[in-house]
């Protein structure tokens, strides 16, 4: 297999404005609203054939937000930039940046709605 593995994320939110301002002063980026049924849906910033993967938040009745469930790492220029945003915009910092080797940094959070997102980078 010669591409990412990860083709979609999703994270899960209660408050959905909350969340949106949250990613969008963290990461300085718009989400887009799709429309679909029975859920809400703000999609990241994607481009066909681009590289990564895209995802989104989804506030979706039956489905619990919060620590404990799938990791979802975020690239970033250098992730110590998006890690000063974090508490300021009602997240926590659980691990600040330090090296992965090879494969760069890392930074480890909470988000603004409980969930545990990783922040990665190559400088």
């Amino acid at each position: 297999m010669n591409k990412n593995i990860v083709s979609w994320f999703e994270i899960y939110v209660t408050d959905m404005p909350r969340a949106k301002k949250f990613y969008e002063a963290v990461f300085d980026t718009q989400l887009e609203k799709l429309e679909t049924e029975g859920m809400e849906y703000l999609m990241f910033p994607y481009q066909e054939g681009g590289e990564g993967s895209g995802g989104a938040l989804v506030k979706m009745a039956g489905v619990p937000v919060g620590a404990g469930g799938t990791m979802v790492y975020l690239s970033c220029e250098d992730c110590a930039v998006e890690e000063s945003r974090i508490v300021a915009n009602g997240g926590e910092i659980l691990k600040e940046k330090f090296a992965i080797g090879e494969h760069g940094f890392i930074s480890i959070a909470k988000d603004s709605e409980g969930n545990v997102i990783g922040l990665h980078s190559m400088k």
